[in-house]
This record gives C-alpha cells, structure tokens and sequence, in this order.
C-alpha cells in the first residue's frame, strides 16, 4: 500500500479525495468572497388562536339545535309510516288506504337510522369547522340537503309499491 491513501479510521483531505476520483485540483480561491449579508431577524411566531367567529357560531348552534328537534319530531311518524302516508292521502285526495305497511315499517327505521347518522355527522362536522375557526354556517344547510335526500328515497321505496298510490300517479 501507499502512504497517499488515508488508512483505515483516517479521513482524506478535499484534495486527495479529488485526485483519487480522477478530478483535477481545486483551483486556489482569486479573491475573498464578499462578506454575507448580516442575518435579519426571523419575526416571531406566535401561536395565534384563530379568529373567533361569534356570529357563525350562533347561527351554526342555533340551526343544528332546530335541527335536532326536528330530527327528534320525526321519528315517531317515520317509526309509524304507514298511518302517515294513509293521512298524507287522504291530503292529496287520493282514496284508498296505504296498504304496502311491511314495507313502510322496515324503511321507515332506515329513514330513522339515516336521518340519526346524517345528523350526527352534521354536528361533527360542523363543531370541527367552529374548532378551526372555519366558517360552519353552511354545514347544517348542506347536512340537511344531503340527508333528506337520502331519507326521501328511503320514503319512495313503499310509497311506489303500493297500489293506491300508483292508480292516483297514473290515472
């Protein structure tokens, strides 16, 4: 072995690291380089709470609690569809009874299932929103919308299965 390679344990200079690759020489500096601009004081950062938005808070509490009276006032009618839907005829005139009951009953408990958790996920996305300090106003309104979708398709489940309904429809 040479004595120009480092031995085991030893660290080679820039330079005999350069020559053992194969690279030429570093050439030697022309001139100091300018001095580097002073450092500039990096601003605090503080942990800031968010903006508190009174306003929306209010508005979002106070929708989500109509919501869940509204919630709470429909499952008794959902629980007994089929008396319902026979009054909701007799409204539109429509004779007869609702007679598709067996039907009503099991998707009324989906209404009820659905309406329960489209709720609750409601509220939690909405108090996440007030958490952030994000505005929450909008999510009961969207959370109502997209459920009572959901809930009116559970709906026209049995009321397109029962006969009295479909003669009214179609004559």
């Amino acid at each position: 072995m040479s004595d120009d390679r480092p031995q085991y344990g030893e660290y080679a200079t820039p330079e005999e690291q350069r020559r053992a690759a194969g690279l030429p020489a570093t050439p030697p500096p022309a001139a100091p380089a300018a001095p580097a601009p002073a450092p500039q004081p990096v601003p605090l950062q503080t942990d800031e709470a968010p903006k508190a938005r009174p306003v929306d808070r209010l508005l979002t509490i106070a929708m989500l609690a109509y919501g869940l009276v509204n919630v709470l006032s429909s499952i008794p009618q959902f629980l007994n569809m089929g008396d319902s839907l026979t009054q909701a005829m007799k409204v539109l005139g429509i004779p007869g009874e609702f007679t598709n009951l067996g039907p009503a009953r099991t998707w009324g408990v989906v209404a009820v299932v659905v309406m329960l958790a489209g709720f609750a996920a409601t509220v939690y996305v909405a108090f996440r929103r007030i958490r952030a300090a994000k505005p929450a106003w909008w999510v009961p309104l969207a959370g109502f919308a997209l459920t009572m979708v959901v809930v009116s398709l559970c709906l026209m489940v049995p009321i397109m299965g029962d006969p009295a309904f479909l003669n009214a429809s179609l004559g």
